[in-house]
């Protein structure tokens, strides 16, 4: 299985990268790629800058990298409860491309913060959106206060329930 596993945010030391890695891993045999959204930045979607600009290459390479994949697992931050605005202007760009952007793949969602929400908002609004674009959300996970659930000297939840609670999502995939 060929799974593409990214974090929808610009952060380089994102902790739902870390989630979205380590939730990969957990895929027995998976051949995984860890996606970062920076090598995919574009200018700010506009239909006055798609005018000017037409379908970014980028834009076209982020749809053909979901394309390639067998299976899905992103992990949201939350900005003022929504997406970021790397992760939204990334999306509304290769929607442009093809409205089905996750093109029916099965994806798990996932979410964590440093607080005690995990992320829930946006999750939530990821997870109900998905299907208008073509995805098959097999299983959502909001992991909360991340620093407190996860070992960061192991790369792993330490928090047993989480984990189990992540590994049932992450088998869905399969």
């Amino acid at each position: 299985m060929k799974l593409l596993a990214l974090a929808a945010t610009s952060s380089r030391n994102s902790i739902n990268k870390q989630l979205a890695s380590y939730a990969a891993s957990l895929v027995p045999g998976a051949e995984v790629e860890v996606l970062d959204i920076n090598d995919y930045e574009m200018p700010l979607f506009s239909e006055d800058k798609e005018k000017e600009l037409g379908q970014p290459a980028l834009a076209k390479a982020f749809f053909e990298k979901i394309g390639q994949a067998d299976a899905i697992i992103i992990s949201f931050a939350e900005h003022n409860g929504s997406y970021t605005a790397a992760f939204k202007n990334l999306f509304d760009w290769t929607s442009r491309v093809n409205m089905k952007v996750y093109q029916n793949k099965p994806m798990v969602m996932l979410a964590t913060s440093p607080g005690p929400g995990g992320a829930q908002s946006v999750l939530t609004t990821a997870t109900n959106s998905a299907p208008y674009f073509d995805g098959d959300v097999k299983a959502s996970l909001s992991i909360p206060s991340f620093y407190d659930n996860f070992n960061q000297d192991e790369q792993k939840l330490s928090n047993s329930d989480l984990n189990q609670a992540l590994i049932d999502a992450v088998n869905t995939l399969a």
